[in-house]
């Protein structure tokens, strides 16, 4: 049922009526004026995201070869953030976070080709309430169906702008389909770009800060590319003709002392020698491609909305061989979960600013609430780093928690049901790897995290206070997959463990979409959402 329509039907029964829905003209009005700044321009922000980009295959973090000039511009005009962080590093659950506020065990999509739970509200519906316009253009991969999408806009997008990648494909001829899924296409001289995914997506995103730069909005321009097929044009893809991607150190990993999943996720390669040079030219090459496609967006935004705040990120990174391992999977690896992250606010932010704290893409929501002057429910499992974007150098939070539940539920590969739960201060990296063997990384004397400190009795104290800590947050978060087990572990025996985990009942609070949850015992509203467990529960 849409908020609206729930509204209308608990006014009926006498249950009140929520703010923030639709009202009389001079209400309408007012909300209008709510989301604008203090001198009446409107609030305007612009969300980038591309896919499976790790942080140093961009130029501004690291110069390894790969040319990235339009995103090492945004950085250089804003702050770029060292220790981002996705919540899970594979697509569905990292962006079902980004876009509800709330860690993928909570909004139900915990794993691909999963869709959000049916009580789940993203940002573009909450911001929609009050009247900001809220435009989706890209991948979006979290209505529960194919790689593609269904080609129709999710609740809360403007369904004049959605264009997902069915849309994009239903354009094509049955030939230029199958052309657009194979790899060796970038290689053909008379590719145009006018016929890739990310050029029409950049085409939209233009023409919507043309037509609606004097409105308040968000836009959320959404890339597939540079995931595989890596579609470019063949320029770029012969730019990395002869380009080696640097070689880690991890790429020697024995996986020994390691969890037993990333040795069968490693496979074969685990017993071969170590690749000495590492290329994927196709990958460099859509991403230098994508780029200029993003080129494109901030030029059109330069002109439009100049003073509209620019966040770019990626929804996880690639492993290249890191660790023996390939592409993403259950692991909490930097290579695929420290994120690429840069904020341009100009007026607000200092240019070419680093940061090095923690930040998790689960604040993003509450982020974007904040900055449009929306009061956040308490049902978000994230906060704002609106704190850590006007002072790049204050932290907005202290630990940054993440989880793996399943890869895919259209397939069986990487093992099927792969639970793990890992909290990360910055420096500290504790992975609680559910069926297997757990880790325990410092990532300052370790950055390659080759050493696996789990039993390691000069860390005891600080691992068991952040092994607390993760199990708070599982608690907190009413994670469906917790119990006794996540806390007796081989190397803490001595956790204390009953039947009733705790003793508590967790309830879930106010979404600003439905009543407050009643009382078992008593069938009245709660007063406390989280509060010891009666008898009769």
């Amino acid at each position: 049922m849409h908020r609206r329509d729930f509204l209308k039907s608990t006014s009926a029964m006498g249950l009140g009526v929520m703010a923030g829905a639709g009202g009389s003209q001079a209400e309408q009005q007012r909300m209008t004026k709510s989301v604008n700044t203090a001198e009446g321009r409107p609030r305007q922000v612009v969300l980038l995201i591309t896919d499976a980009t790790r942080k140093d295959m961009l130029n501004c973090y690291k110069e390894i070869g790969i040319q990235t000039p339009h995103l090492d511009r945004l950085a250089a005009e804003g702050a770029r953030y060292e220790r981002a962080y996705t919540t899970q590093p594979v697509c569905t659950p990292a962006r079902s976070a980004i876009f509800t506020g709330l860690y993928p065990h909570s909004n139900g999509a915990w794993g691909n080709s999963m869709p959000l739970g049916q009580t789940v509200h993203t940002i573009g519906e909450r911001l929609t309430e009050h009247h900001v316009h809220c435009a989706y253009i890209g991948k979006y991969h979290l209505d529960g169906f194919d790689y593609f999408g269904t080609g129709k806009a999710a609740p809360g997008w403007d369904a004049e702008y959605w264009y997902d990648q069915r849309d994009y494909l239903q354009e094509l001829t049955p030939e230029e389909r199958r052309r657009s899924r194979q790899p060796m296409t970038g290689s053909d001289p008379e590719l145009k770009a006018e016929f890739t995914f990310a050029h029409r997506c950049s085409n939209r995103a233009v023409d919507f800060l043309k037509k609606h730069k004097d409105e308040s909005f968000l836009l959320v321009v959404s890339y597939d590319e540079p995931h595989d097929p890596s579609i470019a044009p063949k320029k770029y893809r012969d730019m990395y003709a002869q380009h080696s991607f640097p070689r880690s150190v991890n790429t020697d990993d024995t996986l020994e002392n390691k969890p037993e999943e990333q040795r069968i996720w490693a496979g074969k390669g685990l017993h071969a020698e170590a690749p000495s040079t590492i290329h994927n030219r196709d990958m460099f090459g859509a991403l230098t491609f994508v780029d200029s496609e993003i080129g494109r967006v901030l030029e059109e935004l330069d002109r439009s909305a100049p003073e509209a705040m620019v966040i770019y990120t990626s929804d996880h990174g690639g492993m290249f061989k890191s660790h023996r391992l390939n592409g993403k999977g259950p692991a909490m690896y930097e290579e695929i979960t420290n994120v690429p992250f840069l904020v341009r606010w100009k007026g607000t932010v200092a240019s070419d600013v680093i940061s090095r704290v923690p930040i998790s893409q689960i604040d993003i929501s509450g982020t974007l609430l904040e900055f449009f002057g929306v009061e956040m429910p308490k049902v978000l499992e994230g906060g704002s780093m609106m704190q850590s974007i006007k002072n790049p150098q204050q932290p907005s939070r202290e630990h940054v928690f993440m989880e793996w539940s399943r890869y895919e539920v259209d397939h069986d590969g990487f093992g099927g049901f792969q639970p793990i739960r890992c909290i990360c201060d910055g420096r500290y990296k504790l992975s609680i790897h559910l069926l297997t063997t757990d880790e325990l990384y410092d990532l300052k004397e370790d950055p390659a995290e080759m050493k696996n400190l789990i039993e390691s009795s000069e860390h005891t104290e600080m691992r068991n206070r952040m092994h607390d800590i993760l199990l708070a947050w599982m608690d907190t978060t009413r994670d469906p997959f917790r119990g006794y087990y996540w806390g007796r572990r081989a190397w803490r025996k001595d956790y204390p463990v009953s039947y009733e985990n705790h003793g508590m009942t967790r309830q879930r609070e106010e979404d600003g979409y439905l009543p407050r949850e009643l009382d078992y015992d008593t069938g009245l509203p709660m007063e406390k959402a989280t509060r010891p467990k009666s008898g009769g529960m």
